[in-house]
């Protein structure tokens, strides 16, 4: 954390530009403790920091981290061409401090997705070496059968690949319905895959990233949550320690 001018905290929040956080705080709008500073050029120091805006309290976060139970025919991109984007499902703020995903959902895919503001962590969760597992639940257009399973999990070439994927785990949940973890993250995976063993995906569900699942953030569709440490935790690969 560090220290910094009012306006400055206000456009780290996503509020708005630096020259609308002035005057705000001119006009009153901000205030810290219970007492409206009218200031910008006060110094605050940014730990644990908590300060009023139109009287709705606001915690001040250094970087966002965001949980997001994704409904179909959204787009993860913050330029979407056929669907409604990610960021429509926000608030505003968050727009502003120019969160991304970490890693895409296809527009039809629904599930957890990750969103934040912090490019290091972006990049070191999505990274392909980090091998991070994601479960899914996938329904296929036809039954179910052993070979299917035994298949995905020995693994299936993949046209632009040049070795065999493999599914770290899958069994069978119903049907037509498979619980399938991956460690590889390639793009359409899990949907070539069934296309490369025989089957095709009807639809598909991200239900976990690391020890992360949706299960237990308890978000229905649509819904989206900060990340506290222990959950951010929840997304290494390994138990966390203690």
């Amino acid at each position: 954390m560090s220290k910094l001018t009012l306006d400055r905290v206000l456009q780290s929040q996503g509020i708005g530009a630096r020259k609308w956080c002035r005057q705000l705080i001119a006009d009153g709008e901000v205030a810290i403790g219970g007492v409206a500073v009218t200031d910008f050029r006060k110094i605050v120091d940014t730990e644990g920091l908590r300060f009023t805006l139109f009287g709705e309290e606001w915690l001040y976060r250094e970087h966002v981290y965001i949980a997001l139970n994704k409904p179909r025919d959204i787009e993860c991109s913050r330029k979407p061409s056929h669907h409604p984007g990610v960021l429509s499902l926000l608030p505003e703020e968050l727009g502003w401090r120019e969160v991304q995903a970490i890693g895409r959902l296809d527009h039809d895919t629904t599930g957890l997705l990750l969103l934040t503001d912090d490019g290091t962590f972006n990049h070191a969760l999505s990274s392909p070496k980090r091998h991070v597992p994601k479960r899914y639940l996938a329904t296929t257009a036809e039954a179910v059968t052993p070979g299917l399973i035994a298949q995905l999990l020995e693994g299936v070439q993949l046209h632009d690949e040049p070795a065999p994927l493999a599914a770290r785990e899958c069994v069978q949940v119903g049907p037509c319905q498979i619980e399938i973890v991956l460690a590889q993250g390639k793009y359409h995976q899990v949907k070539r895959m069934l296309a490369a063993a025989g089957n095709h995906c009807a639809a598909l569900q991200r239900t976990s990233i690391g020890r992360l699942t949706l299960d237990a953030l308890g978000l229905a569709e649509g819904e989206w949550c900060y990340l506290e440490p222990d959950r951010l935790a929840l997304l290494r690969d390994e138990p966390a320690p203690g």
